[in-house]
């Protein structure tokens, strides 16, 4: 057996022995978050509501409607730490082909505590825009402890705008900013709607 070989079996096994123990990560394995976005899940269940009542619950559907306007996000935060949060699509533009993804939703990042609203906005909110006819997508919530205040270089991105959305790189942005496997995460599967198409015109589709 090649050494490439054996890693694989071994990163294979404890993936397998993790999912025992953990429902976030069986999900994100058996949904393909692990591998597309990640090498190893978080621990935590990532809870995420929304004002109509809708909640994000390890690969349910959703619709565009529902997941339209900006999310609650909590979590059990350690005092004096640091988080960054992060909304991502592998998925653009479509499962079967994923030559822009990840598509970069929102990112907020140095929030004290457990105050999203305090931490700096990086990218503003988008909800959920797949295209008519390419089927459900993957949106994926992620926490990260960081190690310390960050200074982030990424320019502002309003929720009106693709610019820094596409070829996004959750794997690239925790190791440019020494980030840790999540803590916490969780994601949902929607398919075209009517805001959807709202949303794509709103952003030049």
């Amino acid at each position: 057996m090649t050494s490439l070989a054996a890693s694989i079996v071994v990163l294979t096994i404890l993936h397998l022995i993790q999912a025992q123990e953990n429902e976030i990560v069986k999900a994100m394995l058996l949904n393909e978050v692990i591998p597309d976005v990640l090498d190893e899940g978080p621990k935590e269940v990532l809870k995420v509501t929304f004002d109509n009542g809708a909640k994000v619950n390890m690969g349910n559907e959703l619709t565009p409607t529902q997941v339209q306007n900006q999310p609650h996000v909590e979590w059990d935060s350690e005092e004096g730490a640091y988080y960054t949060l992060l909304m991502t699509e592998p998925d653009a533009p479509s499962r079967a082909d994923k030559s822009v993804g990840e598509w970069q939703h929102w990112l907020v990042g140095n929030i004290a505590g457990n105050d999203v609203a305090k931490g700096t906005l990086l990218s503003g909110y988008q909800g959920s825009g797949p295209m008519l006819g390419t089927g459900l997508h993957r949106y994926v919530y992620l926490l990260f402890k960081q190690p310390h205040q960050l200074e982030f270089d990424e320019k502002f991105s309003p929720n009106t705008t693709t610019e820094g959305r596409p070829l996004f790189s959750t794997r690239k942005f925790m190791k440019k900013y020494n980030l840790e496997t999540p803590i916490a995460g969780n994601f949902y599967e929607a398919q075209y709607d009517e805001i959807a198409g709202v949303l794509l015109a709103q952003l030049g589709f």
